[in-house]
């Protein structure tokens, strides 16, 4: 799907475009006994979950393209007969929002290897079976991969909107680190749409809720948000504010001081650490970075990482005259 074919939505987009049902028929599934022959309890439940987790910890390091046929096959041939299977209510919903993450992570895989419109799909199937579950984190989890969805393809004033029905969705939630990564989902929404009010304070408040986060184990969707992940996104949208100088505190932040534990991302850190350096006139600093990016990249399947090399290549034509980059030039070329 190229960028004409994602829809451009009003702010009806995020229930209407998703097909949910009425709210009497919403929970329909779970409040009833399933028919199936299949007998579903605990031990289901936590099957998909472990799988999730395998699988995106993958994806993770290795970027979206590495895995999700596995993650498709998994859902398609173990997960669904489970849906229509037997169970008691309390562990449909479980069973529900089980699926929704795994789905939820299909469509991330998807959209990392460039499949929008797959993972639109499973972003709006990801929000369904949230909301049959009654989880409102994972029902703003799907929006917020809506959201980040709109924001990649440069659709400004969907991505704003979706990203408000995922902070609205997520009202009621006191986990600190899920209200940080919704909050800074509308700050890059609004960055992206020049609203520095509303972006400035969207990102005050996800600096807020994530400096309360503790280390401490949690089942929550949003727990791989760490304070280095925060200092990425809120990097990159002080850069799309021009405040290149705070920009680049907060990639250092999250390279040096917290730290990233996935190769993918922190590849993607460097490239956008020597592009805010570049607009700083550092061409020294902007090239040492992007050589760490190619160290890093290497065997990454990431639709971000291919744009990243994109970027620094045609950046690079720029600089064609300075010593060392044709070097790195050709080495980036290798990775195409």
């Amino acid at each position: 799907m190229d960028r004409r074919g994602f829809v451009a939505a009003s702010s009806a987009y995020a229930l209407a475009a998703l097909g949910l049902p009425d709210p009497e028929g919403l929970l329909r599934r779970v409040r009833l006994k399933s028919a199936g022959t299949v007998q579903v309890g605990r031990g289901e439940v936590a099957a998909v979950r472990q799988m999730t987790k395998s699988l995106g910890d993958a994806a993770a390091e290795l970027g979206g393209g590495h895995a999700r046929h596995l993650a498709v096959r998994y859902l398609h041939e173990d997960v669904a007969p489970w849906l229509d299977g037997t169970w008691t209510e309390a562990v449909g919903r479980d069973l529900f929002a089980a699926t929704s993450q795994l789905v939820h992570l299909a469509g991330w895989m998807a959209q990392d290897e460039g499949n929008q419109d797959a993972a639109q799909q499973y972003y709006a199937h990801s929000f369904r079976l949230a909301s049959e579950a009654s989880d409102a984190e994972l029902a703003a989890t799907a929006l917020r991969g809506l959201a980040v969805q709109a924001i990649d393809l440069g659709f400004r004033t969907t991505a704003v909107r979706i990203a408000e029905d995922c902070v609205n969705q997520a009202k009621n939630l006191d986990d600190p680190r899920a209200v940080a990564y919704y909050q800074a989902t509308l700050a890059n929404a609004a960055a992206l749409d020049g609203d520095r009010p509303t972006a400035t304070r969207s990102l005050t408040n996800s600096q807020t809720s994530i400096e309360r986060a503790t280390g401490a184990p949690s089942d929550s969707w949003a727990s791989h948000y760490s304070i280095g992940r925060w200092a990425h996104e809120a990097g990159m949208i002080l850069a799309q504010l021009s405040d290149y100088t705070s920009a680049q505190d907060h990639l250092h932040h999250a390279l040096d001081i917290h730290g990233l534990d996935r190769r993918r991302t922190r590849a993607i850190v460097l490239a956008d650490l020597g592009t805010v350096r570049l607009r700083q006139d550092d061409v020294d600093g902007a090239l040492a970075s992007w050589t760490d990016f190619l160290d890093c990249a290497d065997g990454i399947r990431s639709i971000k990482v291919k744009d990243a090399v994109h970027d620094i290549r045609a950046r690079l034509y720029r600089l064609r005259d300075v010593p060392g980059v044709e070097e790195l030039d050709e080495r980036a070329s290798a990775l195409e």
